[in-house]
């Protein structure tokens, strides 16, 4: 009966190759916009004229155990070139241990300290600190707020440029992150050239054609009517849920490239793959809370939610109704194809259709004269020009299952070995087109760089895969650097 329940679904493995196939060129088309966004992204990104009013700002920290770097962070803030009188500096101790709130106050910070072992995220840690702010200040007193992490440092122009930003009628926006510790290691670096390529691909177009990029954790600024109504955003990821959410409510998000801080990124390779991990989960998280609502407005627009801005049909002339919606509908497409686990739906239509389904038909049909090395990555090409293509015979049977099997891990194996290569090339781009922000490195060390690249995103795919299986909690990512704003500072006293 067995032999019969293989044999009935190997009969549809030509079935099963055209859908394969159909969804991936699905994926493809969906996906074939990027290739814009690359080509602004190379030649623009948005300007915004010097503000001509300054705004009143609370800057907000949430600190874990920080000690070693918040000093650091807070003299940058007191440094900055922008009226202090406008700035108040907000940190929330969030079950520390250490001098992290004495710190704080002695640079002149209010500090709140929060002791909560059940709620332990990050975003639980600011909704503690935005209810302080609105029992003992009002959330409407500061007119927008910044959210940074302990370990960020800030150019000494950075809050002038983000208020030019700001001034311009933006609501929420993010900025350039760069790296303190850049050539520490080369776990440090992936991350690093991670976020460069974010600016490269994302924010820089997106803030050109007036969409939403995405908020990455820290160094962002937004509105005080986004959190009128308290800071919910309490996952593993509040980042993600921050930025599916504002789109889905109709905000744009963009990116001001002359903002620049710097941030610390983790050397060991056990931190990151918890740190990825929960980044993994938080996502998919994301996609299951916002998805349906961003999928929504492809289609219907704002009929479901309410107008951020408070206008009527009347309020607002017909054509920029029109555009507007245009703009909203494709940023929600945009942040959902974002969100939306494309890893996982190819490793299931592999899996299925490449490995198994074949696997039935060739214990039906036998292997006939199959290439053992297939596929069309520089790999497979390299091998093949030099041992040649050899060819494999198996008659039906148990053993032309296994070996189906065995020939389909080694073409994913060959293929995947081919990407990894072929996906130096976006490190040589970042090295060439950013070399006046990245950190001066020695030649050797960007080859090193250049080959390690890669890894970042293999170890975002498997992580996503496990992240599908395995509960995850958030643990704090340790920062130990000493670097001040003095030492990395690039915005030339401007």
């Amino acid at each position: 009966m067995l032999a019969n329940v293989i044999t009935a679904i190997g009969g549809y493995y030509e079935v099963s190759r055209y859908l394969y196939d159909f969804i991936g060129a699905v994926l493809g088309i969906l996906l074939a916009y990027k290739a814009v966004y690359f080509a602004i992204g190379f030649l623009f990104t948005r300007k915004f004229k010097a503000a001509k009013n300054y705004h009143k700002y609370g800057i907000l920290i949430a600190a874990r155990n920080e000690e070693n770097v918040i000093g650091n962070l807070l003299d940058s803030i007191r440094k900055q070139d922008y009226p202090s009188e406008l700035l108040t500096v907000f940190v929330v101790a969030d079950n520390c241990t250490d001098n992290t709130a004495k710190i704080a106050r002695k640079h002149g910070a209010v500090c709140y300290e929060r002791f909560d072992n059940e709620h332990k995220t990050k975003g639980f840690a600011l909704q503690f600190l935005f209810e302080n702010i609105k029992k003992d200040y009002g959330i409407e007193n500061f007119e927008g707020y910044f959210i940074f992490d302990a370990d960020n440092l800030l150019n000494k122009n950075y809050i002038t440029k983000m208020n030019d930003a700001f001034d311009s009628g933006e609501k929420i926006i993010t900025s350039y992150r760069n790296t303190k510790n850049f050539d520490e290691n080369w776990i440090a670096s992936t991350y690093a050239l991670h976020w460069i390529r974010s600016i490269r691909t994302n924010h820089r177009a997106r803030s050109v054609l007036r969409l939403a990029t995405n908020i990455q954790g820290t160094g962002f600024l937004f509105a005080n009517e986004i959190v009128r109504n308290g800071w919910k955003y309490t996952g593993l990821t509040e980042d993600r849920a921050l930025t599916a959410d504002a789109v889905a409510r109709g905000y744009q998000i963009t990116y001001q490239d002359e903002a620049e801080f710097f941030d610390e990124q983790p050397i060991s390779l056990k931190v990151a793959l918890r740190q990825r991990l929960r980044w993994s989960k938080g996502h998919l998280l994301a996609f299951l809370e916002t998805g349906p609502s961003l999928f929504v407005n492809i289609f219907f627009g704002k009929l479901f939610i309410k107008d951020k801005w408070g206008k009527t049909d009347k309020e607002e002339k017909i054509y920029l109704r029109i555009i507007e919606s245009i703009r909203h509908r494709f940023a929600s497409f945009d942040t959902l194809m974002q969100l939306t686990p494309i890893v996982v739906i190819n490793l299931a239509r592999w899996l299925i259709v490449s490995v198994f389904i074949y696997a039935c038909f060739a214990y039906s049909n036998g292997i006939i004269s199959k290439y053992v090395i297939s596929g069309s990555s520089i790999i497979i090409k390299g091998i093949a020009n030099i041992f040649g293509k050899p060819i494999i015979t198996i008659e039906p049977g148990i053993n032309a299952f296994f070996i189906a099997m065995l020939l389909a891990l080694l073409a994913r194996l060959l293929y995947r070995l081919g990407a990894y290569f072929a996906n130096m090339w976006m490190a040589i781009y970042l090295f060439v087109v950013e070399k006046h922000r990245i950190k001066k490195i020695s030649f050797l060390k960007k080859v090193l760089y250049t080959f390690t690249w890669p890894t970042f995103d293999i170890i975002g795919r498997y992580t996503t895969y496990l992240a599908l299986f395995v509960h995850v909690t958030w643990k704090p990512i340790p920062h130990t650097s000493k670097v001040t704003i003095d030492e990395v500072d690039t915005s030339g006293g401007n």
